[in-house]
């Protein structure tokens, strides 16, 4: 009976807040419900860190240097794209870096800002390859929880941006990321194309600190709006998903720093500097 009032209550729930989001969103793909994108991240969860690792266990691990170097470079540009988008449609073009509301209307440059917020939750589910490559690759070591973690909170929450808040102040971090994965898949692109290369990849570390870079700038960013006294942000509960979000991963990623670089826990044997220490190695 408890079960079953609280099941009920949640369902109320959802159906009352459902009701204001973005009309202009309902019928873009995966935009519907959260129920499909739930399966796939159960999915993704399940076979990286069950189901994949036991249907490798006896098997030599696939040669995908071909498919790697494609990969790599395609999310570079869709990246570059994403990164564009965003600044023409709000960041570059208007956009106060302070208290941006999310504009609603159907103008060119609104429904500009929503489609890139749709095309980057997009993104999040093309980069799970990047988890799936390390288990076809047997490169189990690399399955870490902040790994798994940040791909799947990631388009998870990422839903409800866009379902209800495609635009503002909230993308800031979405521009800022597309940026830094512009430089982090061309350090894997190039890592990919193998030893010839890797010789001048000795910023792998620098590539570290750029994440690191990015998480504080969102963090500060995210950080004004809870010092504004007018600010007429819609939904203010994503302010402290992201500020949540943002102080979570700076730790995360400071602790892999620090047993990187200074404990030095994560350099190959085989490699000074620790270079192409990614899911390319």
């Amino acid at each position: 009976m408890v079960f079953s009032d609280l099941t009920t209550r949640t369902v109320h729930l959802y159906d009352e807040w459902i009701k204001t989001a973005d009309p202009r969103v309902g019928d873009w793909p995966l935009m519907s419900s959260p129920l499909p994108q739930a399966l796939i991240l159960g999915v993704y969860v399940y076979f990286v860190t069950s189901l994949g690792p036991k249907l490798m266990k006896n098997r030599h691990p696939f040669d995908l240097k071909k498919f790697m170097i494609v990969y790599n470079f395609l999310i570079v540009l869709f990246s570059l794209y994403m990164c564009y988008e965003f600044i023409m449609s709000g960041w570059g073009v208007g956009y106060s870096y302070q208290c941006d509301i999310v504009d609603y209307s159907r103008s060119p440059l609104a429904l500009r800002m929503a489609w890139t917020c749709w095309l980057y939750y997009f993104s999040k589910f093309i980069e799970l390859f990047d988890t799936i490559i390390f288990v076809l690759r047997k490169k189990n070591s690399q399955i870490t929880f902040l790994h798994v973690f940040h791909h799947t909170i990631m388009p998870w929450t990422w839903w409800f941006g866009v379902k209800f808040a495609a635009g503002g102040l909230g993308t800031f971090h979405a521009m800022l990321n597309t940026a830094v994965h512009v430089v982090m898949y061309t350090y894997y692109g190039l890592c990919a194309l193998g030893p010839a290369y890797q010789k001048y990849l000795w910023w792998k570390k620098y590539l570290t600190t750029l994440q690191l870079v990015q998480f504080v700038l969102v963090t500060v960013h995210i950080g004004q709006f809870f010092f504004m006294k007018d600010c007429k942000y819609q939904f203010p509960v994503f302010q402290y998903i992201i500020m949540s979000y943002g102080c979570i991963f700076l730790l995360l990623f400071a602790h892999f720093w620090y047993r990187a670089y200074t404990k030095g826990q994560r350099l190959p044997k085989n490699m000074k500097n620790g270079v192409c220490r990614s899911k390319n190695d």
